[in-house]
C-alpha cells in the first residue's frame, strides 16, 4: 500500500541564514549539516530542517479564524517535568517563550519563537507511536 510514512524535512523562512543556523545550534542543540548563502540544513528532534533565506517579515506562522497568530509545528518532550525543565532552560537562554498552558487536553504546552518570529509549540506528551518505536 502506498502511504505517507514520515515527515522528512520542514522548511523555515529566515532573514539571515548564518545567524539562524547559529541560533538553532546554540539555543536548541540542532546539528548543522550544510550551509550556503541561501539555506542551512539542520537536524533537530529526529528531523531535517531547511532554514531558507526569505523576504523580509516572512514566517511559518499563520492567523487563525479568531485573528490570533499561530505556530505551525509542535515538538514533543517526555512528560511534564521535561517540559518544565525545558521551559526554564529556554528562559535562561533568553529564548522568547510563553507561559506553560493547560489547553484542556492531556499534558501541557508552551510556545517559543526564533529570532525571526517563527513560533513553535512544545507539548509535554510523546506520541504513543514514537514511544513504542523507540521503546520509551
Amino acid at each position: 500500500m502506498n502511504k505517507l510514512v514520515r515527515v522528512g524535512t520542514t522548511y523555515i523562512p529566515v532573514s539571515n541564514v548564518e545567524r539562524s543556523a547559529s541560533w538553532y545550534g546554540e539555543k536548541l542543540g540542532a546539528e548543522l549539516s550544510y550551509i550556503d548563502e541561501e539555506k542551512a540544513i539542520i537536524n533537530l528532534a529526529n528531523q531535517s530542517f531547511f532554514l531558507v533565506k526569505a523576504q523580509v517579515n516572512e514566517s511559518a506562522n499563520f492567523v487563525d479564524a479568531e485573528g490570533n497568530e499561530r505556530f505551525s509545528m509542535t515538538f514533543e518532550v517526555g512528560g511534564l517535568e521535561a517540559l518544565t525543565q525545558l521551559h526554564r532552560t529556554f528562559k535562561e537562554n533568553e529564548i522568547i517563550v510563553g507561559e506553560i498552558e493547560n489547553r484542556g487536553h492531556t499534558g501541557r504546552n508552551f510556545v517559543f519563537s526564533d529570532p525571526d518570529g517563527n513560533k513553535f509549540d512544545v507539548w509535554s506528551e510523546l506520541s504513543p507511536t514514537f514511544k513504542e518505536k523507540f521503546n520509551i
